[in-house]
């Protein structure tokens, strides 16, 4: 994503010959100007949050916390979530084993970092809280659970952790406050209606008719005093007859997540025994996210959106698959087909 940013380019080009081959040639030199420059931004904004992040300390003072001595206790995972790349497909599986691989020196190797102990009794820095959170919401998840182990167990501890209690432990800056509550506002809203922005007015609607991809936006009716109707699938102002479930008349409507459902390449899961291979991409059964394995541990995943587990393999929940299968094995009824539709979030 591109950050503001200023030129100094020239406000005349000097060119000879084939003027539209000095122009594409200018072109050409000025994406790149201006990719630098969004580089050099997005550099300088990422070394600003390390520094920020890094200047965080607790208040000796400050005799609400509880301090404590041994190292922290969740830095290890945030390591980990720190090197994983999660893109537009959320994917997860409950069998990943998160550890200290690539660790870097931390503040827990300075003696005099002070930590605190959160209401689970595991210990923190701000930094590793901060950056443990921020994991979770990249993940779509609003809720801050502890991900450290049980002592003398390798069971994570899941302690639910308040906001409040987060904005105060992991010390969070103005900005980072707003970033957190914006997330998780618009998550948990998700959880209970599905809403796009109007590409007149920008502001958030909600469909009447999940089936129906007319959609009429009051606002910009309003406004505009006449009728304002814009299409679910591409953004775009509706153009053709409506109601309808497949696509608007603009040219390119068409259902992206579909697509790459239909044309995915298939994958293998290397420790299911004997499994056939399957497409690497599955629209969940309950809320329609689309997931990848990442091919470790077994065939389940647990969505990330609507927290329901399900098998990769044969699509069904993972309560109904284990009852004629195991979890390292193939499924009774054999590789789902691509799927040919994505389903619909019914919420409650």
């Amino acid at each position: 994503m591109c950050k503001s940013w200023s030129s100094s380019a020239p406000a005349v080009w000097l060119c000879s010959g084939n003027p539209l081959e000095a122009q594409q040639k200018h072109s050409i030199t000025f994406a790149h100007t201006l990719c630098a420059a969004s580089e050099r931004a997005e550099r300088s904004d990422s070394m600003t949050t390390q520094r920020q992040e890094q200047d965080k300390r607790y208040d000796p003072a400050d005799s609400t916390l509880k301090f404590v001595t041994r190292q922290d206790d969740i830095s290890k995972f945030t390591h980990c979530a720190a090197e994983m790349n999660y893109s537009s497909i959320k994917l997860f599986s409950p069998q990943r084993q998160l550890g200290s691989q690539g660790a870097r020196r931390t503040l827990d190797d300075d003696p005099d970092t002070l930590r605190a102990e959160m209401s689970c009794g595991h210990a923190v820095t701000p930094q590793s809280l901060t950056a443990w959170c921020r994991s979770l919401l990249d993940q779509g998840q609003y809720v801050f659970r502890c991900p450290a182990l049980k002592d003398g167990t390798v069971q994570k501890c899941e302690a639910q952790w308040s906001y409040q209690e987060v904005r105060k432990l992991a010390v969070l800056t103005a900005a980072e406050q707003q970033h957190f509550e914006e997330t998780m506002a618009a998550l948990a809203a998700a959880e209970y209606c599905e809403f796009k922005s109007c590409p007149g007015c920008h502001t958030c609607v909600e469909r009447e008719d999940i089936s129906n991809l007319n959609v009429h936006c009051t606002v910009c009716s309003a406004v505009t005093a006449q009728a304002f109707e814009f299409c679910w699938q591409c953004l775009r102002v509706w153009k053709g007859p409506g109601p309808r479930s497949d696509r608007c008349g603009n040219d390119g409507c068409t259902n992206k997540d579909l697509e790459l459902l239909k044309g995915c390449p298939t994958t293998s899961l290397p420790q299911v025994q004997n499994l056939d291979p399957c497409p690497s991409i599955r629209a969940c059964p309950t809320c329609g996210l689309l997931l990848e394995h990442d091919r470790t541990g077994c065939k389940n995943i647990l969505c990330s959106r609507c927290q329901v587990e399900f098998c990769f393999v044969c699509l069904k929940l993972t309560p109904a698959c284990l009852q004629t299968s195991s979890y390292f094995l193939p499924c009774s009824d054999g590789v789902a087909p691509r799927q040919e539709a994505i389903p619909s979030w019914k919420r409650s």
